[in-house]
């Protein structure tokens, strides 16, 4: 067998599951080699059915440590009667990627998050989608995965949903991104046909919701605990859960919502050099905003380029890494929606 993606999890057996997808990849070091991917599934009374999945991208750790920490949670949950319904964890989906500490995985260069809905004849990274989009999103009422800014970029925390037709989707996706009660949120406007974990879960018929938890592949206080809520309160809004599971030290926020579908709410590099912010995720700016400096190493004589905001809002994203290549992000701004 060389295609495809084995799911080794009985999705209608009770109690508590630890097992692997099993994908077959051929490398130098073995030629039938499987990669095995940690899944878990946790089944009790009756209720709905929920994926947590973290790892898509592999230098973003607070929902891998997160899903970690629940599973034995969920276990003793279940044992005592607690648990209505079901959870599947994935907490490494992208596990070669984990492993490499890397955000694409070093098996394809693929981007697991840009490769839906993947093909089951493709190389790993294709694999992996289609069996999520095929196979595991199906079999699930919500899909919750969690990001973070990865290795070059700190995030503003905040959560996210797609827009969605059906107004009751609309809904129930927007109930479940307020009981996350993170300091902001965003609805994105990425299209069903995006290559995304999101529209993947959505064109399955799931609830898509996700969320950006930190950033520069590091984990914080903040970060921890903000992951930690945001996860008991979407297993409780589902109703698989009557209290929250995973210690946290969060403040619940009143949600403020943002926007980002404006190619101007960007500052990308205009060529090689090097990056000096002036400004921090989570400042508020307004436009002709003085947002960093850029340095062209190359002509040191040359004075650093001023860099200016063009939209008002909310510093969402910015770059960690000084050095810069033409095109790499430097900064995002969210604007602040009409809610």
């Amino acid at each position: 067998m060389h295609t495809g993606v084995h799911v080794a999890l009985d999705f209608n057996r009770v109690g508590f599951q630890s097992d692997h997808l099993v994908m077959p990849v051929s490398v130098d070091r073995s030629p039938y080699w499987q990669a095995r991917i940690p899944g878990f599934r946790v089944r009790g009374g009756d209720g709905p059915s929920v994926l947590l999945m973290a790892g898509n991208h592999g230098d973003e750790y607070e929902g891998c440590m997160a899903l970690t920490r629940i599973l034995p949670l969920l276990k003793s949950a279940q044992e005592a009667g607690r648990l209505k319904g079901a959870v599947t964890v994935l907490p490494y989906v992208n596990l070669p990627a984990v492993m490499a500490a890397r955000r694409c995985s070093p098996l394809d260069g693929g981007n697991l998050n840009r490769a839906f809905p993947g093909d089951p004849a493709g190389g790993p990274t294709q694999r992996i989608a289609h069996c999520l989009e095929q196979d595991l999103f199906p079999k699930h009422d919500i899909v919750f995965d969690l990001h973070s800014g990865g290795t070059s970029m700190a995030h503003l925390p905040t959560g996210l949903i797609e827009e969605y037709a059906d107004p009751a989707k609309q809904a129930e996706a927007e109930r479940l991104l307020s009981a996350m009660a993170m300091p902001y949120a965003f609805i994105a406007r990425n299209g069903a046909e995006a290559p995304t974990s999101m529209a993947g879960a959505i064109r399955a018929g799931a609830i898509a919701i996700s969320g950006e938890f930190g950033g520069g592949a590091s984990l914080t206080p903040q970060s921890v605990a903000l992951t930690a809520q945001a996860i008991n309160g979407v297993l409780v809004a589902a109703g698989l859960l009557d209290a929250p599971l995973l210690p946290s030290t969060a403040t619940p926020h009143r949600t403020v919502f943002l926007t980002l579908n404006e190619y101007e709410q960007a500052i990308y590099a205009p060529h090689r050099g090097w990056f000096e912010p002036a400004v921090e995720i989570g400042d508020t700016v307004r436009p002709g905003d003085l947002a960093g400096h850029f340095a062209d190493f190359e002509r040191p004589l040359d004075p650093p380029v001023a860099l200016h905001v063009a939209r008002a809002g909310v510093v969402m994203s910015r770059r960690l890494h000084v050095d810069c290549l033409p095109g790499d992000c430097l900064l995002q701004v969210g604007k602040f929606a009409d809610r």
